[in-house]
């Protein structure tokens, strides 16, 4: 063969090389990861999630691809951003970040099936028709974090037993927490005490919140499960340090970063679940097909060390209850 038609035959083969990469890509199933909270404090759960869809043989990257959208404490942003995902024609939707985003993602789109991770439940919130048969294009894993709110005045009480007036913080922009509110008050009234209610929907309302709770001496605060109000644990320990109130919250995240105590299901566990659903489905399963997973255990984690600095004395009993004490 001649050099002048070797050159030739080379160039054609080349021309080809960008439609193969192509089409390699485009049958690269892509996952839409919808959030509600912000990339950077939320790297370890999406880490766990990326380790559920390694479990069933997917690979970011490698043979499947994710979009992320955050709305980063906005939930205003979520229903434009599930748009985005089911206008991007994504293989299945990750609606992870509470229960907001889920239900932007239920209403953005029927066929394209969801899995979520919610904290309250997601049969009462209208997810899902049942827990074993979910039915239509959305299934996933319920933390049931609301549902612990009862729990978690008792478990004040015990650590403070003159914690008549608590201080519960919520966020009013996120539709779900009427019902955690509910049920916090039961279980207040339930040992005697009653619950004030904080609102904070920016980080700027923080500090005007615990000036308030200080002002009004509340014996004890409970922080509301609430994704925005996780993304800012950081910001609320140290106002809980600063103003030397006793807390409580809902995943052991705020106790790992210098919180006093929490109690709830592991949060991790739940985005590893996720990601073992969605990788199942890319696999073939239908979402209506797989059950709603839900947890076995329900975790409650003391910081010794908060609780030194508080001038607090665990008591025995509550000791032993504790699944972790961080010393």
């Amino acid at each position: 063969m001649r050099r002048r038609e070797f050159m030739t035959l080379l160039g054609v083969a080349a021309a080809g090389w960008p439609l193969a990469v192509r089409a390699q890509q485009s049958a690269m199933p892509i996952i839409g990861f919808l959030s509600s909270r912000s990339p950077a404090e939320a790297a370890a759960v999406v880490n766990a999630f990326r380790s559920g869809l390694g479990e069933v043989g997917y690979f970011e990257g490698k043979n499947v691809a994710i979009e992320y959208r955050w709305a980063e404490g906005r939930y205003d942003r979520l229903p434009a951003l599930a748009s985005e995902l089911v206008n991007r024609q994504v293989s299945v939707i990750a609606a992870t970040g509470g229960d907001v985003s889920a239900l932007a993602a239920k209403a953005a789109t029927t066929t394209i099936p969801i899995v979520f991770t919610a904290g309250g439940d997601a049969v009462k919130i209208g997810l899902v028709s049942s827990f074993n048969k979910p039915g239509g294009n959305i299934t996933g894993v319920n933390l049931f974090f609301t549902e612990m709110g009862a729990k978690r005045p008792e478990l004040l009480r015990l650590l403070v037993p003159n914690a008549t007036a608590i201080a519960m913080l919520v966020n009013p922009n996120n539709p779900t927490s009427s019902t955690d509110q509910k049920d916090v008050q039961a279980g207040a009234r339930s040992i005697g005490a009653q619950v004030s209610i904080f609102t904070a929907s920016r980080e700027s309302d923080f500090e005007q919140a615990f000036a308030k709770i200080a002002e009004q001496k509340m014996s004890a605060l409970l922080i509301g499960d609430d994704p925005f109000l996780m993304s800012q644990r950081d910001q609320l320990v140290r106002l809980s340090a600063h103003h030397a109130i006793p807390t409580i919250a809902f995943s052991r995240e705020f106790t790992d970063a210098g919180g006093l105590m929490s109690y709830g299901t592991s949060i991790i566990n739940g985005y590893r679940q996720t990601g073992f659903y969605v990788g199942r489905i890319l696999k073939g399963d239908k979402a209506s097909g797989l059950p709603v997973l839900q947890p076995t255990k329900f975790e409650l984690v003391i910081n010794l060390k908060t609780a030194k600095a508080l001038g607090l004395e665990i008591p025995p009993t509550l000791l032993a209850r504790a699944d972790e004490v961080i010393e």
